[in-house]
């Protein structure tokens, strides 16, 4: 499993995947939803398995606001996608 969105760290895990002699089946990338969309796209289109993670139910709000406090340039993401969405 491999967990990022940094395209750089994607890049490095898919080469040692392959120099391992990993199979698309034997591994998976894992993102949150909302953030760089266009790489799930293209990682599922190369034939790698693809978890996009997203909050939903009543805790959602908590969550939101814990990754808002975390790294408030997560805030740029979300109102990208809002705009993105009209």
């Amino acid at each position: 499993m491999i967990g990022s969105h940094d395209p750089r760290l994607i890049t490095i895990a898919q080469e040692l995947a392959r120099t391992a002699g990993r199979k698309l089946d034997e591994y998976e990338f894992q993102m949150l939803y909302g953030i760089r969309g266009d790489e799930h796209l293209r990682l599922a289109a190369e034939g790698h398995r693809m978890r996009v993670y997203t909050a939903y139910g009543t805790d959602w709000y908590g969550y939101f606001m814990r990754r808002l406090a975390e790294k408030p340039a997560n805030l740029r993401f979300f109102a990208r996608s809002l705009v993105s969405r009209g």
